[in-house]
């Protein structure tokens, strides 16, 4: 990496750049021919689309909270060590970054839409496998799912959009509510669904129901859209040897391993601490909730900024000292700290996706920059929640993972710090061959 390789922020370079909607990074940007929304629809049509995609969001988070409620069960009635717990959790995070590479790719091949629809019935049939009890189709069936949601976040945030240009910070409120909705969905009412069903895996199953509504929906509409032949007419060089492009990218990594420790580990950790299962999956869903106001809060505040370093840092810092107090302050003040922490981790994910944008000379370099924020970083933010479950393990209870959550705070906050300055990454955007002129 070269210490002065990053070249001079240019406020300019994103003159009608919305707050919003530069958190939508097109994964086909370098795609020839350019992508195209399908033809005219009626304005029912539309709405039925934009619906789809929202509830196609919805369904890409419950299989990170819902699991979470359920540790304890499924340790208790499987044999499943803490260790294996701990791997079971950091599957699907895994997946997320070795995954994500391969979405442009089968969507220039097969179309964003069916792209998107396979995706989403990989997902319904992971997420449905997981009914069956058995420890070993449980880490398949995590597998599976964990791959489809990959490809589905990085295709998703395309696709609306390059259907919705015109209302592409409505599309991403309401994207991003969807995505915090279904966290929440499935912190709070698996457990519910554990005492209807009686059943730990049934109410991890369950969710495969809303999944299959939704690819039911969206089905003929992916089907009906017609790929075209694409191939990649553009590369990045530079990126990868380039200081702040790191920092971009472990910034993201170490955000995500705070945020993913909370999915994975905040709910088992509350119920240490005395509370119900009910409440701790509430608590959790409460915090999940809280997401929603800063992810569309903060970009609006952070674009206006000429840097983004003190931004990164304060919610780095809310984070961070928002689980401390969920894991050691009075048991009164948990719904407190639990909204805190929500506020601090909503800012950082929206922070993470607008440092990726403003970071960028062009979109070409933000797709890849992204691509290996999240190929990087997502493999990074696994050794978060696994590190947790071997610390419960060698320890016996949580309380030395409160270090394991310092140190990933004051990293994060370093990378925030370094990702936040005003500068461009030094890569560039050179055309291929003939096609791309």
């Amino acid at each position: 990496m070269t210490k002065d390789s990053s070249r001079p922020f240019a406020p300019e370079a994103h003159p009608a750049v919305d707050a919003l909607d530069g958190q939508l990074i097109d994964a086909e940007e370098d795609s020839l021919p350019k992508p195209r929304p399908p033809r005219v629809r009626s304005r029912a049509a539309r709405l039925l689309f934009s619906a789809s995609l929202v509830l196609v969001a919805f369904n890409l988070r419950p299989l990170f909270s819902s699991l979470s409620v359920l540790l304890p069960e499924v340790i208790g009635e499987t044999g499943l060590s803490t260790v294996g717990a701990s791997l079971l959790t950091t599957l699907p995070v895994v997946c997320l970054g070795v995954f994500a590479p391969f979405a442009p790719r089968l969507a220039q091949r097969f179309g964003a839409e069916r792209t998107l629809l396979a995706a989403l019935l990989l997902l319904v049939a992971g997420t449905g496998l997981r009914g069956v009890g058995s420890v070993p189709v449980l880490f398949v069936a995590t597998l599976a799912a964990g791959a489809a949601i990959a490809v589905a976040n990085v295709l998703l945030p395309g696709v609306v959009k390059r259907d919705f240009p015109d209302s592409a910070a409505i599309m991403t409120g309401l994207y991003t509510m969807a995505l915090c909705g279904g966290a929440a969905a499935g912190a709070g009412l698996t457990l519910p669904a554990e005492h209807l069903l009686g059943s730990w895996s049934g109410a991890l199953a369950v969710w495969a129901l809303p999944g299959l509504a939704v690819a039911l929906i969206f089905a003929p509409q992916a089907l009906a859209a017609r790929p075209q032949a694409a191939h990649s007419g553009f590369r990045v060089t530079g990126l990868w040897r380039d200081r702040l492009a790191w920092q971009v990218t472990l910034f993201m990594g170490l955000q995500s391993a705070l945020a993913y420790c909370v999915f994975g580990w905040l709910a088992p950790i509350l119920r240490e601490r005395g509370f119900e299962p009910a409440v701790a999956g509430g608590i959790v869903s409460l915090s999940v909730m809280a997401q929603v106001v800063t992810c569309l809060l903060v970009p609006s505040f952070a674009v206006r900024r000429r840097n983004q370093r003190g931004v990164n840092v304060a919610l780095v810092a809310a984070a961070t000292l928002a689980l401390l107090g969920l894991m050691f302050a009075p048991t009164w003040t948990v719904p407190f700290w639990a909204i805190v922490q929500g506020i601090g981790q909503g800012g950082l994910i929206a922070a993470a996706m607008i440092v990726i944008v403003l970071r960028s000379p062009d979109s070409h370099v933000a797709a890849h920059l992204s691509g290996m924020a999240q190929g990087v970083g997502y493999v990074l933010a696994a050794v978060g929640p696994l590190l947790v479950g071997l610390i419960r393990s060698w320890t016996g209870s949580f309380d030395a993972a409160a270090l394991l959550m310092v140190a990933l705070g004051l990293c994060a906050a370093w990378m925030g710090a370094g990702a936040g300055r005003a500068l461009h990454v030094g890569a560039r955007t050179v055309p291929l061959g003939d096609g791309a002129a």
